[in-house]
């Protein structure tokens, strides 16, 4: 007797006992597909994604150019060759060329190294382009970035709820702030039940929200976070009824002991204080720096942000649109690095620092940021701050990673919230990746800052937050658990993120540049090594908090007064004048004789290069992404 069919096989017993019909076959499913083109309305198939085409900058490429085209031997073909032969091809649309715009200082510039062509292509279309032209071109997805914030993550899969029949109950929510006072557009979202639900307090502070259940017991969470001016808040397993209103009384942040009448009488954040940034000399400000913040704008408006004036909105065009920040983030990241107003809201680092702001969210690409990159060469800057990420490595933003650090910007980037592997252009060896860590004692108890929270803590109470990426490319670890800051119009807020974390790094590398003796040493020589010289000193100075190794907080924290050489037993480091060849090396006395020469502009050994994909070489000492 033979065996009886699987079930889902043809011929095999449906869940009622019946034989189950048996797939379509080739020509049935022809047919079907013929019945849905003959229906009116638009046919869903592919779309062109935009792609990014630039010549391979890596040596020793096949002398064979695109489409079969002869190039010189180990030469990659010009910009200009490729433009014409995706031109010739009905199916690519280029789009626009970026970075050709301009020369950079030192002649390092796009010009000096070939622009990026933006191009419309199906992903058969990019398959078949990769493999005419023999690893000659870089072509890849023009990758939508993300800003490192905390937020609930989509969901890995389909899952297997789809409600269509069940009891509901609806939760009336009243969000009250400072003397009762209603709080609008604040975030409520409850926990359990069969699926999430949220919504957004109106002007008398209320919302109601509908969750699938038929017991209030269900909820396991409640969380709440205001738009601005107080601290969040988390219950678990909250005690919530139906028949009335559930009113929720959030904090200002003024109550907290640490911010005494804020932001009317200005404080130094926990992260600040945690590296010390109080205890470097009052004249340690930033002067003469450069950064730019790549990110979501910064509204000048701010007290704290008044002194930025210069921006450029990549995304819009418009030249004086870069101060409208609608999501808030460029405005957060300005303020830890830079706040500037002496009596009002959070000190920043380095308030004296020449700030540009890059706007670049929402919706911002890769080859916005290739855009972005240009412009920081093109206005000689010498910090980046990066609290944003993409899906995978990209060689064509690495290409230009490379060509600003050789042009002596200092890329800083926050290594991703997910909680996994870090995220690029973190992962790049080109930069200087920071995670995120939290401190116990720095936020209320009843605040969702407290979700942060590790098993991994120490005895001064630091801990790894657990959102923060981690593995062999972090470097660096540095604040970013309840890290207050300003957001727009003149609102303060408590944010969590690697987003956050960056930018205290960020303001520390922008003072080492400015007051630093043996980077001043170098006479302001931009240059990859002064970069080099740079890292190395944060990474150095870092001290070990929470008791998790290196993948989690690479060197540890940054300690500002050990970067500068201050306040170590015995040593008399900033005796020297600034910027004077005896005031470097006795800045830099705990060192070997080989860091001082590297320091001093005299280059470092390197270790070799590996190959990344499609055979472009990275320089660096970290291996995989």
């Amino acid at each position: 007797m033979g065996k009886s069919p699987m079930p889902g096989q043809p011929g095999a017993p449906d869940g009622g006992g019946q034989e189950a019909p048996p797939p379509p076959d080739g020509e049935a499913a022809r047919g079907m597909r013929a019945r849905a083109d003959e229906a009116p309305g638009r046919r869903v198939g592919e779309r062109k994604k935009q792609f990014l085409v630039a010549p391979q900058q890596a040596p020793g490429l096949a002398a064979i150019g695109p489409f079969g085209m002869p190039s010189p031997a180990l030469q990659p073909p010009s910009l200009q060759a490729v433009e014409k032969a995706l031109n010739d091809h009905p199916d690519i649309d280029v789009v626009r060329t970026v970075g050709t715009a301009g020369m950079g200082p030192l002649g390092i510039g796009a010009a000096a190294g070939g622009g990026t062509l933006v191009a419309r292509m199906t992903d058969d279309k990019a398959r078949a382009l990769q493999q005419q032209t023999q690893g000659q071109l870089v072509i890849e997805r023009d990758q939508h970035l993300l800003l490192h914030e905390v937020m609930p993550r989509q969901p890995a899969m389909v899952n297997s709820l789809a409600v269509r029949a069940s009891a509901t109950l609806a939760f009336r929510m009243v969000v009250l702030g400072k003397d009762g006072t209603p709080l609008p557009d604040a975030e409520v979202a409850l926990f359990g039940g069969l699926l999430p639900a949220g919504g957004m307090t109106d002007a008398r502070g209320e919302v109601t929200v509908t969750l699938y259940g038929d017991s209030p017991h269900m909820v396991s969470g409640v969380y709440v976070k205001p738009r601005a001016d107080y601290w969040s808040f988390y219950q678990r397993d909250p005690d919530l009824g139906t028949d009335e209103a559930n009113v929720i009384g959030l904090r200002p942040l003024s109550d907290w002991p640490q911010l005494p009448d804020f932001p009317k009488r200005s404080a130094i954040g926990w992260g600040q204080r945690a590296m010390r940034l109080d205890q470097l000399p009052p004249n340690f400000r930033g002067q003469g720096v450069k950064i730019a913040v790549i990110d979501s704008g910064a509204d000048n408006r701010h007290p704290d942000l008044k002194r930025i004036q210069n921006g450029v909105d990549i995304i819009g065009k418009n030249p004086d649109s870069w101060n409208q920040d609608v999501l808030g983030h460029g405005s957060h990241c300005s303020g830890v690095i830079g706040g500037a107003d002496p009596t009002f809201g959070i000190h920043g680092f380095a308030p004296e620092a020449e700030i540009h702001v890059c706007k670049l969210f929402p919706g911002g690409q890769v080859s916005q940021l290739i855009e972005a990159l240009d412009y920081c060469i093109e206005q000689q800057i010498d910090v980046v701050n990066l609290s944003l990420g993409g899906v995978s490595p990209s060689p064509a933003l690495e290409q230009r990673i490379v060509r600003a650090k050789q042009a002596g910007i200092a890329c800083i980037a926050a290594t991703g919230n997910s909680g996994g592997p870090v995220q690029y252009p973190a992962a790049s060896p080109n930069v200087l990746a920071v995670a995120a860590i939290g401190k116990f004692d720095e936020f209320p108890r009843d605040s969702y800052h407290v979700e942060t929270l590790s098993t991994d803590v120490d005895a001064s109470g630091y801990f790894t937050a657990k959102f923060s990426c981690f593995g062999p490319e972090v470097d660096v670890c540095a604040p970013g658990v309840a890290i207050v800051s300003s957001v727009p119009p003149a609102n303060f807020a408590a944010w969590d993120g690697t987003s956050m974390a960056a930018p205290h790094v960020t303001g520390l590398a922008a003072l080492m540049l400015a007051h630093h003796p043996a980077l001043q040493a170098q006479g302001g020589m931009r240059s990859a090594q002064r970069v080099d010289a740079l890292f190395d000193l944060i990474r150095r100075s870092g001290r070990r908090v929470t008791q998790s190794g290196a993948l989690r907080t690479g060197a540890g924290m940054p300690d500002a007064p050990t970067a500068f050489g201050l306040g170590l037993p015995g040593q008399q480091a900033m005796q020297a004048p600034l910027g004077s060849m005896a005031g470097a090396m006795a800045a830099n006395a705990m060192f070997d004789p080989a860091i001082n020469a590297a320091y001093l502009g005299m280059g470092a050994p390197r270790a070799p290069a590996f190959m990344a994909p499609l055979g472009f070489g990275y320089g660096g000492t970290r291996v995989g992404w």
